[in-house]
């Protein structure tokens, strides 16, 4: 018989020992780089998972730019409307009655005090005095019978030849005669003070700025009944008056400065000065009248000229200026977002100064050195955290920019009112 193949399977057949040692250690390489991959495996997955969260939360942090508010100009143009008035102004109405005989001034003629401006015939009043003359005259004659009865009468009552009681009569009616001939002569006073009204007289200095009246003409006494006859006005210094609202009410102080502009004059600045105020604020319009004076040497200020006021207000340290775009609307009112050390956002209420348009003046709620967010997103909450783009140093300026040097040196270079920037 042929003998049976070799079976290395066969029980009791036992692998050489080399052959044994190398298969363990084929089996535990293979042990182990499995559980290295697998190991490695978890290890970029938990990488990658931590990169996500992270890029994820840094997506989730918004990006804003800021601004940092700033002082206001050395001084604030205030640019209001005015009506430009003479120092004096008056109307001149006739006191009696009567036609217009002359007029000796047109307008725009310049009259002195007591010029003759036109005079009025009056035959009532001419007749009512010669009736008052003649008055006096019968009243004198009546006194002297009177007083000379009086006399007649004391010299019979010393011989007891009349009566204590005749004699008082008599004496009783020479101060009855006494009276009326002083109020006759009161009469004839009063007429002859008329007659001195025929003669339109110029009560100051001035220009003849109207008249309304012309040779001829009826004229009634007063101001109830008569026409107006000429307008004199004094215009060596003028008035100007304007309605300053009452959020700027606190800044209007005698002696501050101002310009006026005038249409007709676009390329001339009339400077002049604030007087005097109402003291007290309209209540329909909510503004404070303030009085401006200004010289007039040559004339060009007219008595109801248009003007546009332009104020010189001081610089105040307390109001910052930002733009417009970092307002809030919110629920409690007007808030502006500021970054703080941490980067975290806070919500501050603020009180608004004046709107100038692309920015706004801000009277409480923020510093200097703030950093306010421009324009913020709809949804920036308080507490959030914020990344900045473009950091921007407290105090933002020049380098070495000192705020109280720049503010002393605001002071000591004052500018005119045209030449600032509203």
């Amino acid at each position: 018989m042929a003998a049976p193949p070799h079976n290395d399977e066969q029980p009791g057949h036992v692998p050489p020992p080399g052959l044994r040692q190398t298969m363990r250690w084929l089996g535990l390489a293979a042990a182990t780089l499995a559980l290295g991959m697998g190991t490695a495996g978890i290890l970029r997955r938990h990488r990658q998972e931590t990169e996500v969260r992270q890029w994820t939360a840094a997506a989730a942090i918004p990006t804003v730019s800021i601004v940092m508010p700033q002082p206001g100009p050395a001084a604030t143009r205030l640019v209001l409307p005015g009506d430009v008035e003479a120092w004096y102004e008056a109307p001149i109405y006739a006191r009696v009655n009567g036609y217009v005989k002359d007029w000796y001034f047109d307008y725009g003629a310049r009259v002195k005090k007591g010029d003759l401006l036109a005079e009025i015939e009056t035959p009532d009043l001419d007749q009512q005095l010669r009736q008052a003359e003649a008055d006096v005259v019968r009243a004198k004659a009546n006194e002297n019978l009177a007083a000379i009865t009086a006399k007649r009468w004391r010299v019979l009552l010393e011989t007891h030849s009349v009566s204590q009681e005749a004699t008082d009569e008599k004496i009783g009616d020479l101060e009855a005669k006494t009276a009326a001939l002083a109020a006759a002569r009161a009469t004839v006073q009063k007429l002859e003070a008329f007659e001195s009204f025929k003669y339109v007289i110029a009560p100051f200095t001035g220009v003849v700025t109207a008249r309304k009246t012309d040779i001829g003409d009826l004229i009634n006494a007063g101001s109830g009944h008569g026409r107006e006859l000429f307008r004199v006005a004094d215009v060596h210094e003028m008035r100007t008056f304007v309605q300053v609202p009452q959020q700027l009410a606190a800044g209007m102080r005698p002696g501050l400065r101002a310009d006026l502009l005038l249409p007709q004059y676009p390329a001339r600045i009339f400077p002049a000065t604030v007087a005097t105020t109402s003291n007290a604020i309209n209540r329909g319009a909510r503004t404070l009248l303030v009085e401006l004076h200004s010289g007039n040497p040559d004339g060009l200020l007219q008595p109801g000229a248009y003007a546009e006021v332009h104020f010189c207000l001081p610089r105040n340290f307390k109001v910052l200026r930002i733009p417009t775009s970092a307002l809030l609307f919110r629920k409690g009112g007007l808030k502006v977002a500021v970054v703080g050390a941490d980067n975290r956002i806070e919500l501050r209420p603020i009180k608004v100064g004046r709107d100038l348009g692309t920015q706004v003046d801000i009277l409480t709620g923020i510093t200097r050195f703030d950093r306010v967010v421009n324009r913020p997103p709809d949804s920036l909450a308080g507490g959030e955290i914020v990344r900045i783009a473009g950091q921007v140093a407290p105090g933002a300026g020049p380098a070495g920019e000192n705020p109280d040097a720049e503010r002393a040196g605001a002071e000591q270079r004052p500018q005119a009112c045209s030449q600032v920037p509203p």
